[in-house]
């Protein structure tokens, strides 16, 4: 069951990479069609110098990509923990749900980005995270070496 539990982690990291990728088009894209006066001129520029510079909506990928470096880390931890322990099939299950929510969560701030589906797609991520979270804790605090085999 490892192989299963850690299959979602592998599809969110990929997915992230998809999202890296995403941004050099919209952000490119933008840069070419604004005032290149308004562009910085400073060394060691970062992307967040880009806010109000171009249009918000290009920078939607860049917000989304920082955000599946935030909450999805503790998904990574609480995964690699429940492969260790021993992954049930609801772990499993479990994971399926919040890497799919998180992929939902990222295509909508992208594209669309209204807050109140924005944050119910992220409630229901963190909940998903949370039964994950305290199956880990029961998995590690409740486990009985004594029950392994021989």
């Amino acid at each position: 069951m490892q192989a299963q539990m850690l299959a979602p982690a592998a599809v969110l990291i990929l997915w992230t990479l998809v999202v890296l990728l995403w941004i050099i088009p919209a952000r490119f894209g933008a840069i070419a069609k604004v005032d290149k006066s308004k562009l910085t001129r400073k060394e060691g520029a970062r992307g967040q110098d880009l806010e109000g510079v171009i249009p918000d909506k290009a920078n939607w990928p860049a917000h989304n990509h920082t955000h599946l470096h935030e909450q999805p880390t503790l998904f990574y931890a609480t995964v690699v923990i429940l492969a260790i322990m021993g992954a049930g099939a609801i772990d499993v299950m479990l994971a399926w749900i919040y890497v799919g929510i998180r992929i939902v969560h990222s295509l909508w701030q992208i594209l669309v980005n209204k807050i109140p589906v924005r944050f119910m797609l992220f409630l229901l991520a963190s909940l998903a995270l949370i039964a994950l979270a305290v199956r880990a804790v029961m998995a590690t605090l409740f486990f009985d070496p004594g029950a392994l085999p021989s």
